[in-house]
């Protein structure tokens, strides 16, 4: 088996998780780390992911890493909050030879979606560098294109689609405050603008759309908010009563004046919030399920748990790094550019069984 040298760029919650999945893989070897923090720099990595020394030491070096011989740089940035930020060190990655898989930047996950400004100066590092740059991520990403698509390619007709994110956000350790968790209902948080929800979570419905060759009318949206009847204590805090502590929303492709195409989270603190809205078949919370009306009606639920404590938040992370690790060859293997799932054949995780 052909090793691809692999540069982690990252140490966050999702990077530590992958350092620990590449450590001794034998489809990939790790052979550098960059990290922001001071004090992790020229630190073991093997002991910062917490699986002992493992002889590749983490850098606050860009340059010297980059200079280092790889096939690609696996990009676990920051949200697409810092949508300027992580372009700025993806180019950077591109320019200097190195392919590109990221679970940042979100909207990324179909370019064509995304306005000019923020991809040109990607599709010129690109060309400049003669490589390419695949985002992922699990939402959105392969839970909201891949298993759709999959789905969709075994039905005969399709009337709708219905992509749902249910979780129980009572252990994630990322920015609450965006979604409107634990502030008064009354105030509008910031996903409850139209055109930031659609820019966070929007791209893959245009993705589908090409995909089935079908034209949209235009993207809707609905955002619905849940007060807490008590307080609500969790692992990370509590939410007061009456403040939010579960949100649901859609995004709407619209086709013929209908929804035909539909992204729908529903997250919670806990699973005492919200009893009346959506929950997987199986048990109370932390799946994503596509449901398809056509001809053959389908339903499907997917479920991620971490391997040590069957967390979900930490099943469902380590699955969007590792979809990014193993489009390493594809991404390797493609034309200059930038990159979308519809871009990519079937990738079925070589050496994972071992």
């Amino acid at each position: 088996m052909h090793k691809r040298k692999v540069i982690v760029w990252g140490t966050g919650f999702v990077g530590k998780m992958v350092i620990r999945e590449l450590i001794g893989h034998p489809a990939f070897e790790l052979v550098g780390v960059i990290v922001n923090d001071p004090s992790k720099d020229g630190v073991d990595v093997g002991e910062l992911a917490g699986c002992g020394p493992c002889g590749v030491k983490a850098s606050r070096d860009i340059d010297a890493v980059l200079a280092l011989e790889a096939d690609a740089v696996a990009y676990y940035g920051p949200t697409a909050e810092f949508v300027n930020e992580n372009n700025e060190n993806m180019a950077r990655a591109l320019r200097a030879g190195k392919n590109v898989v990221s679970t940042s930047n979100t909207p990324q996950v179909y370019p064509a979606a995304c306005p000019e400004s923020i991809i040109k100066p990607l599709e010129d590092a690109c060309a400049e560098g003669g490589t390419s740059c695949f985002t992922t991520g699990i939402d959105p990403g392969f839970a909201n294109d891949l298993f759709p698509l999959t789905l969709m390619g075994l039905c005969g007709r399709v009337d709708r689609i219905r992509v749902q994110e249910i979780l129980d956000y009572s252990t994630y350790t990322g920015d609450y405050g965006v979604m409107g968790f634990g502030e008064p209902i009354e105030k509008m948080c910031l996903l409850e603008d139209t055109n930031i929800l659609l820019y966070a979570w929007g791209h893959t419905i245009p993705m589908i759309a090409e995909a089935m060759g079908v034209t949209l009318d235009g993207v809707e949206s609905v955002y619905e908010k849940w007060p807490a009847n008590e307080r609500i204590e969790y692992p990370l805090g509590a939410i007061e009563k009456g403040m939010c502590a579960a949100v649901r929303f859609e995004i709407q492709g619209m086709i013929g004046g209908e929804p035909r195409i539909i992204i729908e989270h529903c997250n919670r603190i806990t699973n005492a919030a919200a009893p009346d809205w959506p929950r997987p078949e199986l048990d109370e919370n932390d799946c994503y399920r596509v449901i398809i009306d056509g001809s053959p009606n389908i339903t499907q639920e997917t479920k991620f748990r971490g391997e040590v404590n069957g967390d979900a938040n930490a099943g469902g992370c380590l699955s969007t790094g590792m979809r990014a690790i193993h489009a390493i060859p594809a991404v390797c293997d493609a034309k200059p550019g930038l990159l979308s799932a519809l871009d990519l054949p079937l990738i079925g995780g070589a050496g994972n069984i071992r």
